[in-house]
């Protein structure tokens, strides 16, 4: 065969695999004309392989990224797709770039029976060692189910569109967009293929590229809207730059709003209080929303904000793990104090406990050991003794306890709080506060790991 057949041969697979979905897919998230594809030519038994692998740039940024094809064989797990993805975590690891998995697979060629399971443990097991390494994450769209499910919700992010499936069972009558937003699985919800798609690479446009690098810094505007400490959602809006908030599980622990965005163009995590959940205590999924926030933007070097503002926890094994979570991170770590901070949630977010390198608070902030309402009644009860009105005194004596001994200035003069700021100058305080800890190092002592409460 003559070279020109060759490359007439050459020509029309490329084409044909351009057409598929997988091929166009990975089109949408890489920059324009950067795509580059590996390994397009192996075979999975008769056909090519059910996947469609390679590397570019995303918003120019270097990334990795699979797409299972659903166009050959309904994309179904191989040998031969699990060594492309393989050869993506391998290169990834090798670099320092992130990875992006489109997944969108019917189930697996069961044919190839043990080999099948091992190549699904390498996976599993490439994805758990490049955790902290390299941002990764998932984009569903399509089913992903049993092991691969496994695989794809081990990413740092998993986006999730309308026609996503989820599950780790592998009999599809479940798994919908809507039940994994209930369960935290899903971080981020999309109406289609091309929002999910746009959405991950807004995340690694915001994401640094390995634990070793900084994120980019990008052009910024101050938001300028008023701020209400019962509502998280302002609080972020007012303080951080101009439509850059990512919100994560928005639908899950509803208690704590958490995500990432940018504050005069650097990335930050944001954790805030959302008081009007769960009765103003932070529930169990809202503690595990926010410890993995924390988490993840430590492996990453991400300074994390903290808007503070309720009672307490509602679960004592979930707020270990939260108190764990911020205890054990060396980023850089900011706490507002907007409302109320009560013993246990102070000290495991805001106090020592929590190591916070700055704590601050607006001025009408309630910082107290225990809830006022208790503290008043156990250390002033006796100004109660001869009340004529007992119920009206009690609410007026609260109050009158608060005023003068939860104070901030109170926590302040003790020094457990750094500044008390005007809330109008919240915004300026914590940018001056991160420019201040950008050159924070931390040697910590030689283990392996906490063993913390799951």
């Amino acid at each position: 065969m003559s070279i020109d057949s060759k490359l007439a041969l050459l020509t029309k697979a490329k084409e044909a695999a351009v057409q598929t979905k997988a091929y166009q897919r990975l089109q949408l998230l890489f920059d324009e004309g950067t795509f580059v594809e590996i390994d397009g030519f192996v075979k999975s038994g008769d056909g090519y392989a059910e996947a469609v692998a390679g590397y570019g740039s995303v918003d120019g940024s270097p990334a990795y990224a699979f797409a299972q094809n659903s166009d050959v064989a309904g994309g179904a797990m191989s040998k031969a797709q699990a060594a492309k993805i393989r050869k993506i975590y391998d290169l990834a690891m090798k670099t320092g770039a992130p990875v992006i998995g489109l997944y969108d697979s019917v189930g697996a060629r069961l044919k190839e029976g043990s080999d099948l399971l091992a190549s699904y443990g390498e996976l599993l097991l490439l994805s758990n060692n490049l955790s902290g390494v390299v941002p990764q994450i998932s984009v569903v769209l399509g089913p992903c189910l049993g092991t691969s499910a496994m695989i794809a919700v081990s990413a740092d992010v998993v986006v999730m569109s309308e026609q996503g499936q989820l599950e780790i069972s592998t009999d599809g009558n479940d798994g919908t967009l809507e039940s994994a937003q209930k369960s935290g699985l899903a971080h981020i919800a999309a109406k289609d293929e091309q929002e999910a798609v746009a959405v991950a690479r807004r995340l690694v446009a915001m994401l640094p590229s390995n634990n070793l690098s900084n994120a980019s810094l990008s052009e910024f505007a101050d938001f300028n809207t008023a701020m209400n400490a019962d509502d998280g959602y302002s609080v972020i809006s007012a303080c951080m730059d101009a439509d850059s908030f990512v919100e994560l599980q928005k639908d899950f622990g509803c208690a704590i709003v958490a995500g990432l965005a940018k504050l005069g163009g650097n990335t930050v995590g944001v954790v805030a209080s959302q008081p009007g959940a769960e009765e103003g205590k932070i529930d169990a999924a809202a503690c595990s929303k926010a410890a993995r926030l924390v988490r993840f933007c430590d492996a990453f070097a991400i300074p994390v904000i903290t808007f503070v503002n309720s009672v307490g926890f509602a679960s004592l094994k979930e707020a270990v793990k939260l108190s764990n979570a911020y205890s054990e991170a060396t980023t850089a770590k900011v706490t507002v104090v907007t409302g109320n901070a009560y013993g246990p949630l102070y000290i495991a977010v805001a106090g020592r406990g929590a190591n916070a390198d700055v704590v601050m608070a607006w001025p009408d902030a309630v910082v107290s050991p225990l809830a006022p309402e208790t503290a008043a009644m156990i250390l002033w009860s006796d100004k109660l003794k001869d009340s004529q009105n007992p119920i009206a005194d009690r609410a007026q004596l609260i109050e009158e306890f608060k005023e003068t001994e939860c104070s901030p200035f109170v926590a302040a003069a003790d020094g457990y709080i750094s500044d008390i700021i005007d809330p109008a100058d919240t915004r300026a305080k914590l940018f001056a506060a991160l420019d201040m800890l950008a050159g924070k190092r931390v040697s910590t002592l030689p283990k392996k790991h906490a063993n913390i409460q799951i």
